[in-house]
């Protein structure tokens, strides 16, 4: 199945504090492919000016990843029945609240993928259902986590 890698690279700067804990959270991915992404701790868990609002959070890279993947195979579903996607949005959410072991985490992740079909062949509303749900079973990311994930579909 092939080996995922990527690179997460911080450093402090000269001068900068650390073990008073007011260190810079700010720091890049880098990836196989050349991309670089400024990342950072969500805002809403280290204040500024030690994170970087403009950074990607872990948390917002956990929803990125369940949503792409699971826009991904519903695309290559609607292309094996035949069904043309001229558009795909979707606004994603997390919520954070405690697991089982009473540990803080991202409990849930909800899907809202709004899909525009074109084309002579544009599937009714349970068949987008069904493909939701095709695509929700054949996701990696969804596979890999133990959050619920919820996939409602934007009619």
């Amino acid at each position: 199945m092939g080996e995922h890698t990527a690179r997460i690279v911080w450093e402090r700067k000269d001068g900068e504090p650390f073990l008073d804990k007011k260190y810079s959270r700010r720091h890049e991915w880098h990836f196989d492919g050349g991309a670089v992404v400024v990342a950072s701790s969500s805002t809403g868990t280290v204040p500024e000016p030690m994170s970087d609002p403009f950074g990607v959070d872990p948390e917002e890279a956990l929803v990125a990843a369940i949503s792409s993947c699971h826009m991904l195979w519903f695309l290559a579903l609607a292309a094996k029945h035949r069904f043309r996607v001229d558009h795909y949005h979707d606004a994603p959410f997390a919520e954070m609240g405690k697991n089982d072991a009473g540990k803080t985490a991202v409990t849930k992740v909800t899907l809202r993928p709004k899909v525009e079909f074109g084309g002579d062949s544009v599937p009714d509303h349970a068949q987008i259902y069904e493909l939701h749900h095709q695509a929700h079973e054949l996701c990696f990311i969804a596979n890999s986590v133990r959050s619920e994930v919820l996939v409602e579909p934007v009619l």
